[in-house]
């Protein structure tokens, strides 16, 4: 037998050798592999699986919260907007009493002046009336010191009185 071509020992032995590690391997080492590969294949599954359901929770979860944000600003904005028709309200309500206010005011000042004018009136024609029945007075008993004076003036008021008839 030569070097390159093995002899029929070494191949009985290499043979019956191989075949005994075979039946070992698959006696004893096979299916715990075997089943150690499964359980890292299903934990590995599982584990996607898990992630798949987290990133769809997460998803769910920013959909949710965009959705909160939208409604906080839509309640915001109405909250402005009612605040605003609120203030304008109010503004026009002020104003509308202090015009309602102002000619409440001058409609009594226009009454108290008109009032005023009317006593300041009477006052002055009191005062004229008072100042011409004084100047009749002086002038009557200036032209009746004398007899014929006051003849002459009785004279005349009946003319005047037989006139005016």
């Amino acid at each position: 037998m030569g070097i390159v071509t093995p002899g029929f020992g070494l191949i009985f032995w290499t043979t019956l050798t191989f075949f005994l590690l075979l039946f070992l391997l698959a006696k004893f080492a096979w299916k715990p592999i075997l089943q150690a590969v499964q359980d890292r294949e299903e934990s590995i599954n599982a584990a996607l699986k898990a992630a798949e359901s987290a990133k769809s929770e997460v998803a769910a979860l920013q959909n949710s919260s965009e959705q909160l944000l939208k409604e906080a600003r839509e309640a915001r904005e109405a909250m402005l907007k009612e605040a605003r028709s609120m203030r304008d309200k109010t503004i026009a309500d002020a104003k509308e009493a202090a015009s309602e206010e102002a000619s409440k005011v001058l409609e009594l000042a226009r009454i108290q002046i008109d009032n005023e004018k009317k006593a300041a009136m009477a006052e002055v024609k009191n005062q004229v009336a008072q100042l011409a029945i004084d100047m009749s007075e002086r002038i009557l008993r200036a032209e009746l010191k004398d007899a014929q004076a006051q003849r002459a003036l009785v004279d005349r008021a009946m003319l005047d009185l037989k006139s005016s008839n």
